[in-house]
Order: C-alpha cells, then sequence, then structure tokens
C-alpha cells in the first residue's frame, strides 16, 4: 500500500502533518476556553453574559485562530529546532 502523495513509502507528507497538528491545536484551544468558561461558572456561581451557543461561538473562533497560528508558526519553529 503507498500513501496518498503516491511515494510508496506510507509516510504521511509535511503538510498533511503540519495541517494535522494544527487541527489539534485548534481543539485545543477551542476546548481550553470552554473548560476555563466552565470554571468561571462554578466559581463565581453566576451565568457568563452569553449564552451557550453564544459560548460554542467564541470557542470555534478560538479554534480557528489557534489553528491558524499554529499552522503558520510550525514551520518557523521546526526550522530553529524547537519543535
Amino acid at each position: 500500500m503507498g500513501s496518498r502523495d503516491g511515494s510508496g513509502t506510507g509516510e504521511a507528507s509535511v503538510g498533511d502533518t503540519r495541517a494535522k497538528s494544527a487541527a489539534l491545536w485548534g481543539l485545543v484551544g477551542g476546548f481550553a476556553f470552554l473548560a476555563l468558561a466552565q470554571g468561571y461558572r462554578l466559581v463565581a456561581g453566576g451565568d457568563l453574559p452569553v449564552s451557550f451557543a453564544g459560548l460554542a461561538a467564541i470557542a470555534a473562533g478560538i479554534a480557528v485562530a489557534s489553528g491558524g497560528i499554529a499552522y503558520v508558526t510550525e514551520h518557523r519553529l521546526r526550522a530553529k529546532r524547537r519543535t
């Protein structure tokens, strides 16, 4: 079985790995925001000024932003051998 890029080595290309890593960092960012919001609601005991749908929209925005930032900066960190 060959890989998707046709090289036959079975390894994922750098672009695929970079995109998967960025997507996972995006998920981490989104879920971290939701955990922070839930912690605030538990500690403060009140409601947030945003509905549940609003929290989901903000978390999605944070996930997209953190995933995009991870995708853009990963090659720079790899070039400096910091990953």
